[in-house]
């Protein structure tokens, strides 16, 4: 069994309206609380990280299954959604909607088209994030494939 470590350093000089700053391999970005909290808005939030860790593991799983099948790859793009509640002051990351936009070369082949459309559905299932996610934050996907 093989385990791959990964470590953050975060600092924090101040309150809750301050804005701190995170390092972590190639990641290295101010943080702060978003304005839809009533928040500085300074760098990037947990929020966005959450929805970047989702939106990047899931196009990666999926690049990488497509790469496999040995599908003929044209085109391949993501828009993701995150969607927060707040129910009496409480706030809960509620849903994830994935939108991947993925298209073959001319001339593949129907059931190359058949096995991507699998493909889009499995990749969210296989992700570590949504993984990891699962029981806690709703995925959706609303793909949009040619």
């Amino acid at each position: 069994m093989a385990e791959h470590h990964f470590h953050l350093q975060a600092s924090w000089p101040g309150g809750r309206n301050s804005d701190g700053y995170i390092e972590s391999g190639n990641l290295q970005t101010k943080i702060s609380i978003p304005k839809e909290m009533d928040g500085p808005n300074i760098g990037t939030n947990p929020d966005e990280m959450l929805l970047g860790a989702a939106a990047t593991c899931y196009i990666i799983t999926l690049a990488a299954m497509i790469e496999r099948a040995d599908l003929p790859l044209d085109y391949m793009s993501l828009e993701s959604e995150g969607i927060v509640d707040v129910t009496n002051g409480v706030f809960t990351y509620k849903k994830i909607i994935h939108r991947p936009t993925v298209s073959l070369k001319a001339g593949a082949a129907n059931e190359q088209h058949r096995k991507l459309s699998k493909l889009v559905e499995k990749a969210e299932k296989s992700c570590m994030i949504s993984r990891a996610l699962k029981g806690n934050v709703q995925i959706e996907l609303e793909a949009n494939l040619s």
